[in-house]
């Protein structure tokens, strides 16, 4: 909403989550584990007020406008995910050699991969929780970021290289993404 040359939104805090705002660190506590993240912009600034977080320029160009929309983006998603996870969904696909995926650690190892012998491999970050279950892979975690970049690092690994992707649609691929809710 702009008032004379002013834009700001405001996010809602909702219970049992506290927010702390100490310079341009963020830091979100909920019953899901806390999140940090720095978030500044000389023309950007955002302030709390009771039971609410304002993200606000004055007299905002073009570019303040967007920062002023990602900034609550990111603060909406943070206090999201002190609440609940986020989660990605994969299936695993094969056709021509049967994969063997497992957890070891913070790696999620793929044997057999189009009939290689050296297991390939992707980084699980840390907060992150991967299972398998048959051909399904569940990716969830507090912050959506982590969590998006670990699927993505799973899909990468199983990327062919050498053959026809229309043939050998061999792979772990992402199907669905989106928010959990605790139950």
């Amino acid at each position: 909403m702009t008032i004379t040359g002013m834009l700001e939104q405001e996010i809602v805090i909702p219970e049992g989550v506290n927010v702390d705002i100490s310079g341009p660190l963020i830091t979100v506590n909920g019953p899901n584990g806390q999140l940090s993240r720095k978030l500044h912009h000389p023309r950007v600034k955002i302030r709390r007020t009771d039971g609410n977080i304002v993200v606000f320029s004055e007299l905002p160009r073009t570019m303040e406008k967007a920062l002023v929309g990602t900034f609550t983006s990111h603060i909406r998603n943070m206090i999201y995910g002190a609440e609940n996870d986020f989660e990605y969904q994969m299936k695993i696909v094969y056709s021509h050699f049967p994969m063997k995926v497992n957890v070891r650690g913070d790696r999620f190892l793929i044997e057999n991969f189009m009939g290689e012998r050296a297991p390939r491999h992707a980084d699980i970050y840390k907060g992150v929780k991967v299972s398998i279950k048959g051909s399904d892979v569940s990716v969830s975690g507090a912050d959506i970021e982590l969590v998006g970049q670990t699927a993505a690092n799973i899909e990468r690994a199983t990327k062919i290289k050498r053959y026809d992707p229309r043939v050998f649609q061999d792979g772990i691929y992402i199907v669905k993404k989106g928010r959990r809710v605790k139950e």
